[in-house]
């Protein structure tokens, strides 16, 4: 594959990024925020571009799995049955190098606001239940910017960038409408799954909702009723989060008998989620063809990283090398596919994109403005998609951490390793990835299984040079433990009122530290 495209390399300086990196300070470590009241206003935008001047605006609903494997869609393999997504990608476009982060936040992070999550600090771990920080305040969401293009905006699912302060929640971020929880959670429980620390995460509008029933079909009813109740004056923005296949496993009945021929009990219940996640999909294809809207829908379907096979997990990402939050193939390449009855046509892409790019794609699609603060990494992505023109980058991120860094030119990907990633092997061969730098060519070795670093000491430089670039524009990682002042709210996104001390206990030091986080959450504090 010959990449022709150039992507624009944007030079962000640092102080830029720290001023934007907002976040909270609840107690613990002072945390950069700017006034919160100003910052869940969205960025100042220009003028939307005319909807007279563009194409009709589709509709756009963007499907997002939770660590679904590369090979559990029945388009990439035949154990689970997966008809509905088959369809769409029969009927639609496979892109079939498409890449995103290697865990949850930080690709969730890349779909709302096309930049790499390492430019807010979330490019390691994720938004933990009791984490006092989120994607922060000064970013521009994908949200808000068709919210300013005229889209009525709904998510309904996962959100997984932050909750610990009302400015955090989706609609502070703008959407008109949430519904579902803010972090992974059990099924039917609706709480996080983290021990000592179960709160309800289940909401509407970001409010505690007490609901009963399995969170996949929860999801997916409502997102049937925002599409037979919307606004009909405004096209529509619906972002469907699935949980879904997320451990911990969990699956009604009636999908678990039919793979009761899957001796592995984690695989059973795995591939029992994903066709319930399918006939999920399916009452939503079915209730756009309802409302006649499919022929004006852009429909994407995707995950937010690589299946997890171990700890729990039951994926397979064959042949794929690796799993969830490792730089391999397996951690960051998803299925994805793109479906627009009557607008594309049936077609596999082998350009590879990444998670950052459906927001400048889906704005231009929108005839919203893309100026704004701070730049982007993401690239329209629209000509390699509809009509096949090469891929618009010349290099894409795959992470850059203390830990571990991948980047992707053209048919070379470099990966460099800090720590031993043996833990997250499944075979021999995952195994022998020991730090140092590994050099693939993906077009002959898309299995990654031969190391060619040695062999080309200039072309490593080069990458690494460019690491090295991208490591400089870094925010440091927000990951963070649990802190002991930490209490548990009854509902997640609610601050506890009488939270523990030090030691764990209530009473006035605790009332102490809950009237200064109030406080907190309404300033500023110094750079």
């Amino acid at each position: 594959m010959e990449i022709k495209s150039d992507m624009t390399r944007a030079k962000i300086p640092i102080s830029l990024l720290a001023t934007v990196a907002g976040a909270l300070s609840l107690g613990g470590a002072a945390i950069l925020i700017q006034n919160v009241s100003a910052q869940t206003r969205p960025a100042p935008l220009t003028p939307p571009v005319a909807p007279s001047s563009v194409a009709p605006r589709p509709n756009i609903v963007f499907i997002l799995a939770d660590d679904l494997g590369w090979a559990d869609v029945g388009y990439h393999g035949q154990e689970i049955k997966t008809p509905h997504i088959d369809s769409l990608a029969a009927g639609g476009v496979r892109l079939e190098q498409f890449y995103v982060q290697p865990l949850c936040t930080p690709s969730r992070a890349a779909l709302m606001t096309g930049r790499y999550p390492m430019r807010q600090g979330l490019q390691v771990g994720v938004v933990r239940p009791w984490a006092r920080y989120g994607l922060p305040l000064g970013e521009r969401t994908l949200a808000q910017a068709l919210g300013a293009a005229g889209y009525e905006t709904a998510i309904t699912g996962k959100w997984h960038l932050g909750h610990a302060n009302p400015a955090y929640l989706p609609t502070r971020r703008g959407f008109d409408h949430q519904y579902g929880s803010y972090v992974s959670s059990d099924h039917y429980a609706h709480t996080p799954t983290t021990k000592d620390f179960q709160p309800l995460d289940w909401h509407r509008n970001d409010k505690a909702l007490r609901e009963e029933g399995y969170s996949s079909d929860l999801v997916t009813r409502e997102a049937q009723k925002i599409i037979r109740e919307r606004n009909t004056a405004k096209p529509l923005f619906l972002y469907v989060a699935y949980n879904t296949p997320h451990i911990p496993l969990q699956a009604p009945s009636q999908y678990l008998q039919r793979y009761a021929h899957i001796a592995n009990p984690r695989r059973r219940t795995y591939a029992a989620m994903v066709s319930a996640m399918d006939d999920g999909i399916g009452r939503l294809l079915a209730t756009l063809d309802e409302k006649g809207l499919r022929d004006n829908t852009l429909i994407v379907f995707s995950s937010d990283n690589g299946g997890w096979y171990r700890n729990g997990g039951g994926a397979n990402n064959l042949p794929l090398r690796g799993q969830k939050g490792t730089l391999y193939e397996g951690g960051v390449r998803v299925p994805t596919l793109v479906s627009w009855r009557g607008k594309l046509k049936p077609r596999i892409v082998n350009e590879p994109l990444h998670m950052v790019d459906w927001y400048p794609t889906f704005v231009k699609l929108a005839g919203g403005s893309l100026q704004q603060p701070l730049p982007l990494d993401g690239r329209d992505a629209w000509p390699a998609i509809a009509s096949g023109a090469p891929s618009p980058h010349e290099e894409i991120l795959l992470n850059v951490s203390p830990n571990s860094s991948a980047l992707r030119r053209g048919e070379w990907k470099l990966i460099v390793n800090t720590h031993d990633q043996a833990a997250d092997a499944e075979t021999e061969t995952d195994a022998a990835s020991a730090p140092g730098v590994e050099l693939f060519h993906m077009a002959k070795d898309p299995f990654e299984k031969t190391n060619v670093a040695a062999q080309n000491p200039a072309l490593v430089a080069s990458l690494r040079a460019r690491l090295d670039a991208f490591a400089k524009q870094a925010l440091p990682p927000r990951k963070e433990g649990r802190a002991s002042d930490v209490a548990v709210p009854q509902v997640l996104g609610e601050i506890a009122a009488n939270p523990p001390d030090a030691a764990g206990e209530g009473g006035k030091r605790g009332r102490r530290r809950a009237n200064r986080r109030k406080r907190e959450a309404n300033t500023t504090a110094a750079p």
